[in-house]
C-alpha cells in the first residue's frame, strides 16, 4: 500500500535518525583520519540532528515540521560535518515547505534540494566526504524512482553503503589512514534510523544527552543579589482564539522584547514563535506573550549560576544594555589559560570550544548578541569551526559579522595580537588580519592514538609533532617531540616563539623545556605560557 509522510511521521523519522546515530556515535568518532584522540564527528552530527528532532513541535503539518527542524539544526550545527548535515535538511525542508504530506515523488525532489543546499554551503566542495555519499544516494533514487517509501529507503541505504566504501578511492588521506569518511558513516546511521522509524520500529537505546547538569546551590544564596537576570527561552504556539495569526507583528513583538531585556533572538516558523531573551523579570515576559498563544516549552535559568560555573566571579557581565559599540571581537578557545590570554588581548567574548568540543552556531550567535557591536570580528581558531562560524554569521542580522579564517590557535593569537582598527575600513582590517595569518606557523604536540606507517613512523602512545595534517616527528615524550619539531621547522629563522603548555603538560618538564629552548635559540624571543588546552600537550606559535 502506498503511504505518504506527514509532519508527525517525518519528525519521528528524524528522531529515529538521532537515536540511531546516538547509539553509534563513538564508532563514527573513531573514524578519525589523524592519529590523535580528537575524533568528534559523531558527536557533532548527533547534536546537530538532535537539535531539530528534540525542539520541533509534532502537532504541525509536514512543511512546518520540516522547516522548523531545519532551522533548529542550522542553529545547533557543530563542526563541518554538522553544518553540512544541517544544510542537507535545510534543503529537504525547502522542498517540503508547501506540503502537508508527501509521496515518494515529492520526497525525492526534496532530497535533491538537499544536495543543492549542501554543496552551496561549502566554498570548495571536497568529494569523498558526506557530500559525495549523500549525492550519489540521491542520484540512485532519482534514477530508480521507487513509488513506495520502503523501497526508496532500501535503495538509498544500499547506495549510501556502496558510496561510503568508495570514499577512500576519492581521498588519499582516507586511504592512508585506512578508514572511510566519518561524516558519510554518520549519515548512513541517520538514514538507518529514519527507515526504522518509518517502519514503526524503535531503537531500544535511549539517546544520551550527556550527564544531567547539577545545580550549585551555593552560587546564589539568601544574601545574593540578582545581577545577571534569567536566560528565558520558550516556544509559543500562536492561537487563533486569541489573535489574528496572519496579522501577527513579529517586528513589533521583538521590539517589545528588547524593551524588557536584551540578547533577544526571536523568529517565527509557521504558527510557532521561538524566543530567547535575557531578563530580570521572566514572569512579565511570559504573562505578556501568553496573550498571543500558549507555550509548548519553557526554560528559565538563573544566569548567575551559569556565569559562576563557566567563568568564576570575575567573568564577563551579561545583560549589557549599553548602546552598540563600533566593533567587538569573538574568538573560540578551550582551556582557562587560553581564555585569559585572549581576554588580555582585548577579546570581548571567548566561546568555549576547540578540538573535539566544537561550539554550535547558536553558541556563536549568542556570543554576537553579548558583544553588542556594529561590526564583529570572529576568530574560529580551528578548521572545523570556520564553517560553523560562517553559518552563525549568516543567521545573525544585527551586526556586520566578519569571519577571519584562523584555523589554529596560533593564527588566532597572532592575528588578535596584531589587531589594529585604525588601518582603515572593515575590509582593510580584514585584509591586514589575513596577511598576519599567512606569516604564522603553528606546531602541535599530542599523543598518538594509533600506529601509522608513513614518512614518519608513528607508534601508538608516542608523542607526535605536526603542522596541519603533516606529521614531522615521533618521540617518546612530549618535550622531546617539541624540541625535535622546533628543529624540523627551523625555529631559529623566526623572531618569536610562543609556547602554550596544555592541561596535561607537566609543570617542571615544561619549565625545563623552556630553559632548553632558550639555550638553543638565543636569537629568538621565547615565551612560554599556560594555555591549559586539552588534547594538545604543547602548541608552538612561530612568527
Amino acid at each position: 500500500m502506498t503511504i505518504t509522510i506527514d509532519g508527525l511521521l517525518y519528525l519521528n523519522m528524524l528522531r529515529g535518525g538521532a537515536r540511531s546515530l546516538s547509539a553509534n556515535r563513538e564508532a563514527v568518532n573513531d573514524l578519525n583520519v589523524f592519529p590523535i584522540p580528537d575524533g568528534d564527528t559523531g558527536d557533532n552530527m548527533f547534536m546537530t540532528i538532535n537539535a531539530g528532532a528534540s525542539r520541533t513541535d509534532e502537532n504541525a503539518h509536514l512543511g512546518e515540521v520540516a522547516n522548523h527542524a531545519a532551522r533548529e539544526m542550522l542553529l545547533g550545527a557543530r563542526g563541518n560535518s554538522g553544518v553540512i548535515l544541517s544544510r542537507i535538511f535545510a534543503g529537504i525542508g525547502k522542498g517540503l515547505e508547501n506540503a502537508s504530506e508527501a509521496d515518494t515523488g515529492v520526497f525525492i525532489k526534496a532530497l535533491r534540494q538537499g544536495v543543492t543546499e549542501a554543496y552551496g554551503a561549502v566554498s570548495t566542495p571536497v568529494e569523498g566526504t558526506i557530500l559525495t555519499v549523500y549525492r550519489e544516494a540521491v542520484e540512485k533514487v532519482e534514477e530508480t524512482a521507487p513509488e513506495e517509501y520502503e523501497a526508496l529507503f532500501d535503495e538509498m541505504l544500499r547506495e549510501l553503503a556502496a558510496s561510503l566504501e568508495r570514499t577512500p578511492e576519492l581521498l588519499d588521506v582516507l586511504k592512508e589512514a585506512g578508514v572511510v569518511d566519518s561524516g558519510g558513516a554518520g549519515f548512513v546511521y541517520i538514514v538507518e534510523g529514519m527507515k526504522a522509524a518509518l517502519s514503526g520500529m524503535e531503537f531500544l537505546t535511549e539517546i544520551d544527552h550527556g550527564a544531567q547538569k547539577s545545580v550549585n546551590l551555593n552560587a546564589f544564596t539568601e544574601d545574593s543579589v540578582l545581577e545577571f537576570g534569567y536566560c528565558t527561552e520558550f516556544l509559543l504556539r500562536l492561537q487563533r482564539s486569541k489573535i489574528d495569526i496572519d496579522s501577527f507583528d513579529l517586528d513589533g513583538f521583538i521590539g517589545w522584547l528588547n524593551s524588557q531585556g536584551d540578547s533577544v533572538v526571536a523568529f517565527r516558523e509557521g504558527t510557532i514563535v521561538k524566543v530567547h531573551v535575557h531578563t530580570k523579570r521572566p514572569g512579565d515576559i511570559l504573562n505578556h506573550c501568553q496573550q498571543y498563544g500558549e507555550f509548548l516549552t519553557t526554560k528559565i535559568e538563573n544566569m548567575t549560576l551559569q556565569h559562576n560555573e563557566a567563568h568564576g566571579e570575575g567573568g564577563f557581565k551579561l545583560g549589557n544594555t549599553k548602546p552598540k559599540k563600533p566593533y567587538g571581537i569573538v574568538t573560540v578557545a578551550a582551556g582557562e589559560g587560553l581564555r585569559e590570554i585572549f581576554t588580555s588581548l582585548g577579546v570581548d567574548v571567548v566561546v568555549d570550544g576547540g578540538q573535539s568540543m566544537n561550539p554550535s552556531a547558536e553558541d556563536l550567535v549568542n556570543a554576537f548578541e553579548e558583544v553588542g557591536a556594529e561590526t564583529i570580528y570572529v576568530f574560529p581558531n580551528n578548521s572545523n569551526i570556520v564553517l560553523t562560524a560562517e553559518q552563525a554569521a549568516a543567521l545573525y542580522n544585527d551586526a556586520d559579522v566578519r569571519i577571519i579564517k584562523t584555523k589554529t590557535v596560533g593564527e588566532g593569537y597572532a592575528a588578535i595580537s596584531m589587531f589594529d582598527i585604525t588601518v582603515g575600513d572593515t575590509d582593510a582590517v580584514v585584509a591586514c588580519l589575513d596577511e598576519v595569518i599567512g606569516g604564522v606557523v603553528t606546531g602541535i604536540v599530542s599523543v598518538a592514538s594509533r600506529d601509522v606507517q608513513g614518512e614518519v613512523a608513528v607508534t601508538k602512545g608516542d608523542y607526535i609533532g605536526f603542522v596541519g595534517d603533516e606529521i614531522y616527528v615521533d618521540e617518546k615524550t612530549p618535550e622531546d617531540a617539541l624540541s625535535a619539531l622546533c628543529e624540523k621547522l627551523g625555529a631559529k629563522r623566526y623572531d618569536v616563539m610562543l609556547i602554550l603548555a596544555g592541561a596535561d603538560a607537566d609543570e617542571k618538564a615544561a619549565s625545563d623545556m623552556y630553559d632548553r629552548l632558550k639555550a638553543l635559540y638565543r636569537r629568538t624571543e621565547i615565551i612560554m605560557l599556560r594555555g591549559d588546552q586539552p588534547i594538545y600537550d604543547y602548541i608552538m606559535i612561530l612568527e
